[in-house]
């Protein structure tokens, strides 16, 4: 048999691994917590699994983790009754003492409690008496409530996300390494699609590329947002299911690459395509949220407020005629494609040096989609430079 481990694309290293847990560790002495419990079902908003184990959820199956003191133990879909105690041993599973299965699935409904029950058990043999959730109001009631009504009255729960979230926002060297190459892969792919959009092709055709040369390079999961119209006809993101429409001269295409890289880590980029000639109207709305990315990026200084730097945003934007921002704008990524600090008015957390930030203000008309989108590394100053190397500009080809 080849070694499971001998499969993984890119691995975090033990010693990236070991910090992470460290910092949990640490935390959790801080809070008096004696155990954490998380559960992810995906690899696109669904970080927090990866970020304690190196191996992601995935497709929709719960993945859940309990983080002791001194053990880790790991629930997932498989066979009935199968443990296995690796005893932190094992080369795939590293630090992982048992390694629980039951063949739970979020679309069966009646399975829903399996995952809970398991990890009720490991909190009971344990001995935990007070644990903390991660997330605890996105993960799933059916898990949740098994757990609680479990051991009820005999370990008090509390929320652990806001002091995880801080912790997990502040990337390490290796992991601001992992940052760059995504970029440095976006921008390969973004390349590749200039040199094979064309009229005739679907937007789906487009998209597609996209996704093989990113998976060549090593990313494994993500989305690719594109859409395409006349010029004068608003382009705007749209989902794979929304990508049939076929390109003809003359159009134009917004395309955003929000794909992870090699390690799973995620950054993106979005550019809006010409085929043909851009109208005024395109390039001077691209040129003004250029400037709106780049009036954000003089807010941003570490110890300064999330909610203050959207603040400032709206302000620049409705001061020259434009919206103020009613969704998201900016925030951080790491191994989710969205995760805090949200560039937000509901945001409380700061911003600190070693942040991965987004940072795509946009707006549309009927006749425009105008939009950029880059990342940066917030550094003791404020933020480095772009990420992504593809020139700031309304590609005509």
């Amino acid at each position: 048999m080849i070694p499971a481990a001998e499969r993984i694309l890119d691995r975090i290293s033990d010693a990236e691994l070991k910090r992470r847990w460290a910092a949990a560790r640490k935390a959790m002495a801080d809070h008096k917590v004696d155990a954490l419990v998380v559960q992810n079902t995906s690899d696109w908003i669904g970080g927090y699994v990866r970020w304690f184990t190196d191996l992601p959820a995935t497709n929709g199956y719960p993945r859940s983790v309990v983080l002791g003191a001194d053990d880790m133990s790991v629930v997932e879909m498989g066979q009935f009754g199968v443990v296995r105690d690796y005893k932190g041993g094992d080369e795939l599973h590293r630090g992982v003492g048992e390694h629980l299965l039951t063949p739970s699935f979020t679309s069966i409904s009646y399975t829903n409690e399996y995952d809970g029950e398991l990890v009720a058990d490991v909190i009971k043999r344990r001995g935990y008496r007070t644990v903390g959730f991660v997330t605890p109001n996105a993960l799933p009631h059916g898990f949740v409530s098994k757990i609680k009504s479990t051991l009820d009255g005999k370990v008090n729960f509390v929320d652990a996300t806001e002091w995880i979230d801080r912790i997990k926002s502040i990337k390490s060297p290796e992991e601001i390494a992992l940052i760059r190459r995504c970029a440095t892969m976006q921008d390969e792919i973004f390349a590749q699609v200039l040199k094979f959009i064309k009229p005739g092709l679907r937007d789906i055709d487009v998209t597609s590329l996209g996704q093989r040369e990113g998976q060549i390079r090593g990313s494994e999961q993500g989305i690719f947002l594109g859409a395409s119209s006349p010029v004068g006809i608003r382009s705007s993101f749209a989902p794979r299911f929304m990508q049939g429409r076929t390109l003809k001269a003359g159009d134009h295409l917004s395309l955003l690459i929000e794909v992870n890289g090699p390690g799973g880590m995620y950054t993106e980029i979005a550019r809006t395509i010409v085929l043909g000639k851009a109208s005024n109207e395109l390039l001077e709305g691209f040129a003004a949220v250029r400037e709106a990315q780049t009036h954000t990026l003089s807010q941003i200084k570490p110890g300064v407020k999330a909610s203050d730097v959207a603040a400032a945003h709206d302000a620049y934007m409705t001061q020259r005629g434009m919206p103020a921002e009613l969704r998201l704008y900016a925030h951080g990524q790491g191994y989710d494609m969205v995760e805090r600090p949200l560039i937000r008015r509901d945001e409380n957390m700061t911003i600190e040096a070693g942040m991965n930030l987004a940072v795509h203000p946009g707006y549309e008309t009927p006749s425009i989609f105008a939009v950029i989108c880059d990342n940066y590394m917030v550094e003791p100053n404020g933020p480095g430079e772009c990420l992504h190397k593809t020139p700031k500009q309304v590609f005509e080809v």
